[in-house]
């Protein structure tokens, strides 16, 4: 590596000899550090000087932002659900718990109809947010969709899809 610079700074020396490059031995980082104190000093000496990035409270937030956060999120809520369950299944022979077909629809049958609506809704909204959000990066994949104006309108499209869908299914069925 430091042969191949040497030989670039060669080049360009050659290249325009009235310029003054700099020479392989200036580039060169050399640390005076004595002890765990002088390198601690020195790291942060240098840590004043470093650019710092400006933080996220100064931007404009996007619906980018909110989708792709929010397709994490959905994602993790039906996929934690589904091992949760999964789990339970495989474990319920050994704790007596009955998670079998028709023992769960009489308890489903049992509960009040706000509790029923209310584990529709919070099941409906991840689930079609998460498809249709997943149907959104597909198109993207193959290519369509990435001027800012198309990725602003499908973000709010699906949000506002995932609202109508997620309603029906929650109060129709």
């Amino acid at each position: 590596m430091a042969s191949m610079r040497l030989f670039q700074l060669g080049l360009r020396r050659a290249a325009v000899p009235g310029v003054r490059i700099q020479s392989a031995r200036s580039l060169v980082q050399r640390r005076l550090a004595t002890s765990q104190a002088d390198a601690a000093e020195i790291l942060a000496k240098q840590r004043i000087q470093r650019p710092v990035s400006p933080h996220l409270s100064i931007y404009k937030p996007q619906i980018t932002w909110y989708a792709s956060s929010l397709t994490r999120v959905t994602g993790i809520i039906l996929s934690g659900s589904l091992y949760l369950f999964g789990f339970a299944y495989l474990a319920a022979p050994y704790t007596g718990w009955h998670l079998e077909t028709a023992s769960m629809v009489a308890t489903v049958a049992a509960w009040p109809a706000a509790v029923k609506v209310g584990l529709k809704a919070f099941f409906a909204f991840p689930f079609f947010f998460h498809s249709l959000n997943g149907v959104r990066h597909l198109s993207w994949d193959l290519g369509l969709g990435f001027k800012n104006a198309q990725v602003i309108r499908t973000g709010w499209s699906v949000v506002g899809l995932t609202i109508m869908t997620a309603l029906y299914y929650t109060f129709a069925g």
